[in-house]
């Protein structure tokens, strides 16, 4: 069910903060999206990658973290995302969250979400690569930032994804499982 509020009452906002409610929300330039939490296979599969992901991840100079806000800068709170996972250098983050550019994020889907909804504003913040998991299926879509807007990924002969921000690759099993193969170890999801 999809709500519109022309003005949201403050009273309204102010009971959603103090229940914790507001925890996924969103602003898209200047619009609050009351995102629902996620289900318990959703957070089970975005918890499984960070662990699965974390050292190669610090390999690569990055940091990885869980509902972490992406903000337009200049426009911190009036234009943020919250994916499920980024990657980011120290440099790109705040204490609020990344500001601009991260290197990679990983929106795990839910039904009726709006995660394909936010590839533009990822592309404008020049995000080089984002990662669209279904939790049930555990298929991948692999999306590269080529010029303004983002690209498919395609898999190579075997059904394999390469991650250039990560040095990961990334394979759907039967089961289903998600195999992420790095240089050290396979993790089956």
């Amino acid at each position: 069910m999809r709500a519109v509020f022309l003005k949201a009452p403050e009273g309204f906002l102010e009971e959603r903060r103090r229940l914790g409610h507001d925890r996924w929300d969103e602003i898209w330039n200047g619009v609050l999206h009351m995102v629902p939490p996620p289900s318990s296979e959703h957070q089970w599969v975005g918890s499984q990658l960070l662990v699965a992901l974390a050292q190669v991840a610090r390999q690569q100079g990055l940091r990885g973290s869980y509902e972490t806000g992406v903000f337009r800068p200049g426009r911190e709170d009036r234009d943020y995302r919250v994916p499920d996972l980024v990657y980011y250098r120290k440099e790109q983050a705040t204490d609020r969250g990344v500001v601009g550019r991260a290197e990679l994020v990983i929106e795990i889907l839910s039904p009726d979400d709006e995660s394909r909804d936010k590839l533009p504003f990822y592309a404008e913040l020049g995000i080089p690569e984002v990662w669209l998991v279904d939790p049930q299926t555990r298929q991948v879509e692999l999306y590269l930032l080529r010029g303004a807007a983002y690209h498919v990924a395609l898999p190579d002969a075997e059904g394999a994804l390469r991650s250039p921000a990560l040095g990961v690759t990334l394979r759907t099993l039967p089961g289903p499982h998600l195999a992420v193969v790095t240089a050290d170890a396979t993790t089956e999801i």
